[in-house]
């Protein structure tokens, strides 16, 4: 037996219904087209899930890597034109298994074997150092001589340098802290000493 739906409130009501042995799912659905597909598994740890989307978006991908569960899957959609990959992946998820697009594969391990924080300018670097040490927007202007507008300018653009995706808001400061805990090992910084003037 199996079910269709269209939007993420139908896909939610089919899981709480039907109980289903492994669920296929868009990475984004309506109305909101954000990460109902991620969602699903938070809501339900280990629901098999395959996720299918159109291009390699990485904090979902890593998210999934990281659960650590098993039964998920993260296929590019040009996947699915190849029935017997698509139906081999779909069966091992089924199983409990990890299945990951080689695409995908390929492209986290590029990601996480440069330094990110490298791209990042000097401003950038303090505003997130001082964001590793736990200290809030205000604090991190008074500490840089700033504006509170300069800092969260700087934020921003560490966000988006890193990859971290505006769905994942509510995490994206601890994701850019960890990043910058898993590249550099905390030194004092200049601020320690009084704020540095550019």
């Amino acid at each position: 037996m199996y079910a269709i739906t269209h939007d993420a409130p139908g896909f939610a009501t089919a899981i709480a219904e039907h109980r289903p042995h492994a669920t296929i799912v868009d990475v984004r659905l309506p109305p909101t087209y954000r990460d109902e597909g991620i969602h699903a598994r938070r809501r339900h740890p280990g629901l098999p899930v395959l996720v299918l989307s159109q291009y390699v978006e990485h904090s979902y991908a890593g998210e999934l890597i990281s659960d650590g569960r098993g039964g998920i899957g993260y296929l590019l959609k040009d996947r699915v034109s190849r029935v017997s990959e698509f139906t081999d992946a779909l069966q091992r998820v089924a199983a409990g298994a990890t299945v990951m697009d080689p695409e995908v594969i390929g492209q986290l391990l590029t990601r996480h074997t440069r330094d990110p924080i490298a791209s990042l300018t000097p401003r950038e670097r303090e505003v997130l150092a001082l964001m590793a040490e736990g200290q809030d927007n205000p604090t991190i202007a008074t500490r840089l001589v700033i504006t509170d507008n300069a800092v969260h300018k700087h934020i921003g653009n560490i966000f988006t340098k890193l990859g971290l995706s505006p769905t994942d808001s509510g995490h994206r400061r601890v994701l850019a802290v960890l990043t910058y805990l898993s590249h550099h090992r905390p030194t004092p910084t200049s601020t320690e000493h009084g704020p540095t003037h550019r």
